[in-house]
């Protein structure tokens, strides 16, 4: 459907083109030959897809702007001209200055319009106007819950180009890719039915960049929005370009629980440590658990001590070691362990 809707685009700009270089070259304005006059309408037919084509990829603040200041600019300088109608006897200015004034008036219209929230209110510039998602945390499918628990508020925002990227994706020959972009597309309607979601599907892009990454980017420095991810790139490219990020795995390593040296917990010893006579064991929400003198209760479940706690990029390692009386000290924490097959 898309295609269909690109082809008769292009079909009927074609056709835009073609009538306006006739009718330039049929009227013959300023007293051009009809080939030269029809090669100024041709032009002129060009410009203006030009500007159609930058226009659509203007954010509705942008937009706003632009129409705004145009508009005023050359309301103003027509009446520059009026007020000076004894002074100007037709020729150059009369035609300029209203063309100056609306070129003025449309670059400080888009230069300002972050002033204008997209309900149409006026704010303070630089103010957050929604969250826009990327394709790893739809596939991801986290944000489902975060959003319907009401952590998160405001407006989602879902770019054409991300649901392209999913549809994509579930198109793929690879059966896992395929079930990754369906997961995705299926969290989408997810978010869609959630009465508590505010979720918009835009079409802003960017027409001169081809990465996903830069184009999300891109439209999130346009409507002063937040990103919404759990890619690791994407947090660092967005962090260098300025645009603030809400990383889904940071959200994660930071509600997961709070044990100190000195605690006690029942683990599930599941396999060897690297180092001599360790254990291995794994908490339901993946954090590893360490445990010295282990090794020999493998597929066992123990109570061991805390001894220390790690925080990595990767997530967060307990360091414990095994409890010989067979029982958690008092006042300790009780933590599930993880199940065989989840580690497995």
């Amino acid at each position: 459907m898309e295609r269909g809707i690109k082809a008769n685009l292009v079909l009927i700009r074609i056709i835009f083109v073609l009538l306006l270089t006739a009718a330039a070259a049929r009227m013959q304005p300023f007293a051009l030959p009809a080939l030269a006059a029809g090669a100024v309408g041709g032009l002129l037919g060009l410009a203006a897809i030009g500007v159609e084509m930058r226009a659509r990829l203007l954010s509705g603040p942008q937009l706003l702007g632009a129409v705004c200041g145009i508009s005023g600019g050359s309301l103003l300088g027509l009446v520059f001209v009026w007020a000076l109608r004894e002074h100007l006897h037709g020729g150059f200015l009369p035609i300029m200055i209203p063309l100056v004034a609306a070129y003025l008036g449309l670059s400080l219209g888009m230069a300002k319009a972050g002033l204008w929230q997209p309900d149409g209110r006026i704010g303070a510039a630089g103010e957050s106007s929604g969250k826009l998602l990327d394709s790893s945390v739809l596939i991801d499918g986290r944000i489902a819950d975060i959003a319907e628990s009401g952590f998160l508020e405001g407006t989602f925002l879902v770019p054409e180009f991300i649901l392209r990227e999913l549809q994509m994706v579930a198109d793929s020959a690879d059966s896992i890719r395929r079930n990754r972009g369906r997961r995705g597309l299926d969290i989408v309607q997810r978010l869609q039915k959630t009465p508590r979601v505010n979720l918009e599907l835009i079409s802003d892009d960017a027409a001169d960049v081809r990465e996903v990454d830069l184009k999300l980017v891109e439209v999130a420095k346009r409507r002063k929005a937040k990103i919404v991810t759990n890619d690791f790139n994407l947090n660092k490219v967005a962090q260098v370009h300025g645009v603030e990020v809400l990383n889904i795995n940071e959200l994660a390593n930071v509600l997961k629980p709070v044990v100190l040296p000195g605690e006690s917990m029942r683990v599930f010893i599941l396999k060897e440590g690297k180092e001599y006579n360790q254990g291995v064991a794994y908490l339901d929400d993946g954090t590893m658990v360490v445990v010295d003198n282990a090794k020999r209760l493998i597929s066992k479940t123990i109570d061991v001590t805390v001894t220390s706690v790690l925080q990595t990029t990767a997530g967060k390692m307990i360091f414990g070691k095994y409890d010989e009386r067979g029982h958690g000290a008092p006042g300790s924490v009780s933590v599930s362990p993880a199940k065989e097959s989840v580690a497995g």
